[in-house]
């Protein structure tokens, strides 16, 4: 009976763990690829250059879009959590491109909030991990591949490099605003690129 219980919880922690992950990383995939658009049609109209902010910003959107790709492996999300995904992303999509539209500033601010939560979040993942609550199995084999792991990578291995992305992700949004705050365009600033 005990080892039901135990078996129950386990799953339904890494369960949470997973779907959480899938929700962080639903929404953190939105930003890069909003301000990535708006900065390469605002230089398609301008004639500018946008100091590698566009590919910064598109770099980010996709390395999110990797994030929650794994973790759509890791947690195998039920037909209502997809749809769940969804109605997020379209809600936030919107949202975001407005609160861009009105002020990239704030926007940027927003997202390097929204990347620390993203730390805070697998750093308990990894506590999880470390203390036997949840699995350290096999990383699946798009991390492997993205991530340039070692064929024998775990969980825990996708976890750290995860959490790494969103830190330098939380540097880039902060970066971003700091320069808005300074009165400045992000074209007058060299883009932080080529983290992959």
């Amino acid at each position: 009976m005990s080892n039901i219980i135990t078996t129950n919880i386990f799953t339904l922690s890494q369960k949470r763990y997973g779907c959480r992950a899938v929700m962080l990383e639903t929404v953190a995939a939105v930003p890069g690829m909003v301000g990535g658009m708006l900065l390469h049609l605002r230089s398609l109209r301008r004639f500018e250059h946008s100091g590698g902010w566009i590919r910064a910003l598109m770099e980010e959107a996709e390395n999110e879009r990797m994030h929650l790709m794994t973790f759509m492996e890791v947690s195998q999300p039920q037909w209502y959590e997809r749809l769940l995904v969804i109605t997020v992303q379209g809600i936030f999509y919107n949202a975001y491109f407005l609160g861009y539209m009105i002020s990239p500033k704030f926007a940027h601010r927003v997202v390097g909030y929204l990347e620390e939560e993203a730390i805070y979040s697998y750093t308990a993942f990894l506590k999880e991990i470390d203390a036997g609550a949840i699995e350290n199995g096999p990383a699946p084999a798009i991390a492997i591949d993205y991530w340039r792991l070692p064929k024998d990578a775990r969980l825990r291995d996708v976890v750290i490099v995860i959490r790494a992305d969103e830190a330098h992700h939380r540097d880039v949004n902060h970066f971003a605003s700091d320069i808005h705050c300074q009165g400045q365009q992000l074209m007058q600033w060299s883009a932080p690129i080529g983290y992959h």
